[in-house]
Formats: C-alpha cells, structure tokens, sequence
C-alpha cells in the first residue's frame, strides 16, 4: 500500500497506484453540467489526470491554475482535475479563475477514479479524498508518466510532466 504524508504525518492510500506502461483503467466522472462522462469517451487526445484532493485547498488551487498556464495552447491536450469535489464547487473555482482548458471531474458520484487507481487516502484528516497525483496518457490510455506527490501539502514536479507531454505531442 502506497503511502504520503500530510504536513509530515504519514498518510496510507488505498493501494499502489498505476504503474507507467499500463493501460490506464477506464473510469467515469461527472462534468460541471452533471453530465456523466468516460475516460474512455476522449479520443485522440494526450490526457493529464491531475488528482487532488480538493479545489478549496490553496494548494490544489494553485496546482490547477499552474497547469491551466502551463498547457495552455495545447489543443490536442486534455487535462482533467479530479476530486470528490462536487461539480458546482469546481466549476465555480473554474470560472472565478477564468480557467478554459481544463475539464473539472467530480468524483462524488461512484469514487470510481479513487478506487482504480489507489490515490484514496484511508486515514487522517482527508481520509476518504485524492491523494495529490499525476498521470500522463497516451492517445490509447497508456500511463506514460505517473506521480504520487509525497507530501499532500506540495506541488507536483511541473517540469516532469509538462516533458513527458511535449514526448507524446
């Protein structure tokens, strides 16, 4: 069982997350119009699932804006943030931060994402949401980068995952 840490305390997850070179399993999330939506159902696209644990956090809101930034121009790019934060919350954050390419997915629903890919925290204070991750996939769902940032309160590493982007674009 994969583990982080949560201002230095340790923090167990669900599993271990995905490995790079897997097929990424296919998972449904629900949009900010409450429409429900498959992995799977985004095609020829690079896909950045950027995990977190939620849109009200400093941390995870600038992480979100910072990939917006970052991605920016990239049309053949999808990110998505996920959480099991509600899709109004997200879709209100997106908005107030005038954020327009990146695809918010809510969790909430069936925590199928949490489950698949073992980024559910099962203790402390956040138990029950994301662990901080990234992964990278391929136009076919193949993980080509994976991130379990060990401490919730940090950043992921920008730079890792915008190069392995710029591989697969």
């Amino acid at each position: 069982m994969a583990q982080v840490t949560l201002k230095g305390t340790p923090v167990n997850l669900s599993g271990e997350i995905p490995q790079v070179n897997t097929k990424a399993e296919d998972f449904s999330f629900v949009k900010s119009d409450m429409s429900e939506v498959k992995l799977s159902e985004i095609q020829d696209k690079v896909k950045v699932l950027i995990a977190l644990p939620s849109l009200d956090t400093s941390v995870c809101a600038a992480e979100t804006k910072h990939f917006s930034e970052k991605l920016a121009g990239k049309s053949n790019v999808e990110a998505i943030v996920i959480s099991k934060d509600l899709p109004f919350a997200m879709k209100r954050y997106i908005d107030n931060n005038k954020i327009e390419n990146i695809t918010t997915a809510s969790d909430f629903r069936t925590g199928e994402f949490l489950k698949k890919y073992n980024v559910e925290m099962t203790e402390g204070p956040f138990k029950g949401l994301s662990a901080r991750a990234v992964f990278v996939l391929d136009k076919d769902n193949t993980i080509k980068y994976a991130e379990l940032v060990p401490e919730i309160a940090h950043e992921p590493e920008y730079d890792k995952v915008l190069k392995a982007v710029e591989e697969l674009i």
